[in-house]
């Protein structure tokens, strides 16, 4: 495949936000800076077919969200507040943001951004918790997932390791990539 057909597709950045991004919050993102050095390198092969998410804590949380914002009650802030913001190198850049309060960002707006071709293609933070489900449901719905490990982050090392091998598991609905393999750079 060369690497002008495999850039076909829209990218899904996920969650580059400063929650993720500040070392002194408890939900950092250790390789973020790594992550956001791959997105940068993928934006231009994409241009306007980019949707930015952001994850944001629901008003009330209901059902099992209770028990999880009980452990993370820092992250029970509105949609507005500085945590939630995308980094600064990425809002300005932001045409198309969506926002939802669950780890899976497969949302019927997200599912509107594809291009004919069906390709997701999803960078962003964390490997193994938004992105993963972000992943498996887009891939569920019969969409084609490439997941781009060099432009992601975990929450460790480790974590990101095993997410993208658990992804890889579901070959070829999803499909593991790098910067490299979609730009050619």
């Amino acid at each position: 495949m060369t690497a002008g057909h495999m850039a076909t597709g829209s990218l899904a950045v996920i969650d580059m936000q400063r929650v993720f991004a500040d070392p002194g919050s408890p939900w950092a993102a250790p390789r973020f800076t790594e992550a956001a050095q791959g997105v940068r390198r993928l934006l231009p092969a994409f241009g306007d077919r980019v949707t930015f998410t952001r994850f944001l804590a629901p008003e009330k949380p209901t059902g099992a969200w209770r028990a999880y914002y009980e452990q993370w009650p820092f992250a029970l802030q509105p949609p507005d507040a500085p945590l939630w913001r995308l980094t600064d190198e990425f809002a300005a850049e932001a045409r198309h943001v969506l926002d939802a309060p669950t780890f899976g960002k497969w949302t019927p707006a997200l599912a509107a951004r594809l291009g004919p071709e069906g390709r997701l293609v999803l960078a962003g933070v964390s490997t193994d918790c938004c992105v993963l489900s972000t992943a498996l449901a887009a891939a569920d719905a019969g969409v084609e997932v490439l997941v781009v490990s060099d432009a992601c982050a975990g929450a460790d090392d480790a974590s990101h390791a095993r997410a993208l091998q658990v992804m890889d598991l579901y070959a070829p609905l999803i499909r593991v990539v790098t910067v490299k393999d979609l730009t050619g750079s």
